[in-house]
């Protein structure tokens, strides 16, 4: 069958994994992470494909997990079981997830991610999880439920731009453009909207050219690099966090804003800097104009 949230066809040694849900800026729902995995398992069972290359359909590469759906409906209880929070079956769903998102790092072959627009929060896990960033200058990545309600079960930003720049990301919730991310090495390369796609193809068919036995050593060597640094029990942490986040005083009370005033209206007022209160608290007031009247 043919995936529901991306597509995937190979080209000139390359394989191209597009997620394909522009109407939702290609938030993640409960099918996307398995469809990638399924797609980077393909890509590398074929003999054809030295390079994959993650891209996202219309004007952004991903916002995150449709939060929409799971922080206001959520009706199978994943994201916000009650009364009482199985820590254990949290851990299940989101390390299966984080696992999923990982297969672009454990490709055999080299990844390359592409973004425009945003990669945010779950999108943020996505682009990292590949070898290789390339972003348009004014694209935008970051983790902002770091503020409330999540921890990056990736746990990539450390690795990738050291204790300090990650401590500054992730201790505000804030989001850098592409050029910052080129700066800090986040990304490899930022470019022009309009040579995006191009400086992309340009890497991605150098990549190709290597056999793909020398493509593998090399990227299985780097990789052994972070696995000797504690990789995986960093991102066994960050998992078991990223559930805690959900279900603090603090992640219920987001929780609540969202199921009273909708999601939009509660990560406004998260990304706006106004003080999040310790242990949650009451609800801000008339935050919808509509409840005003």
């Amino acid at each position: 069958m043919a995936p529901e949230t991306l597509t995937y066809r190979v080209e000139d040694r390359k394989a191209y994994l597009t997620l394909n849900r522009p109407e939702r800026l290609n938030a993640i729902n409960d099918v996307m992470p398995a469809e990638i995995r399924q797609a980077v398992e393909r890509a590398n069972e074929d003999d054809a494909v030295r390079v994959i290359v993650v891209r996202g359909e219309g004007r952004s590469f991903c916002a995150g997990y449709d939060l929409k759906q799971f922080a206001e409906e959520d009706s199978e209880g994943r994201w916000n079981q009650c009364p009482v929070w199985d820590p254990v079956k949290d851990y299940r769903v989101m390390k299966r997830n984080t696992d999923d998102f990982f297969s672009l790092w454990r490709s055999l072959k080299p990844t390359i991610c592409q973004v425009q627009g945003h990669a945010i929060a779950g999108g943020s896990d996505i682009a990292l999880s590949c070898d290789v960033l390339i972003m348009a200058t004014d694209a935008r990545i970051g983790y902002p439920p770091a503020r409330v309600w999540g921890c990056p079960t990736t746990a990539m930003w450390v690795y990738r731009v050291g204790a300090q720049r990650a401590k500054r990301m992730l201790l505000t919730g804030d989001t850098i453009d592409g050029a910052t991310a080129a700066d800090w090495g986040l990304a490899l390369d930022a470019v022009e909207p309009g040579r995006l796609e191009a400086a992309v193809e340009e890497l991605a068919d150098r990549m190709a050219g290597v056999p793909t036995n020398q493509l593998v050593m090399q990227k299985l060597m780097i990789n052994q690099a972070y696995d000797n640094m504690g990789l995986s029990g960093t991102q066994t942490l960050a998992t078991l966090f990223d559930g805690i986040t959900r279900h603090s005083p603090e992640g219920r009370w987001f929780r609540e804003f969202a199921e009273r005033d909708g999601f939009h209206e509660a990560v406004a007022y998260r990304d706006s800097g106004q003080v999040i209160p310790d242990g949650g608290g009451p609800l801000p007031e008339n935050t919808d104009p509509r409840r005003s009247s």
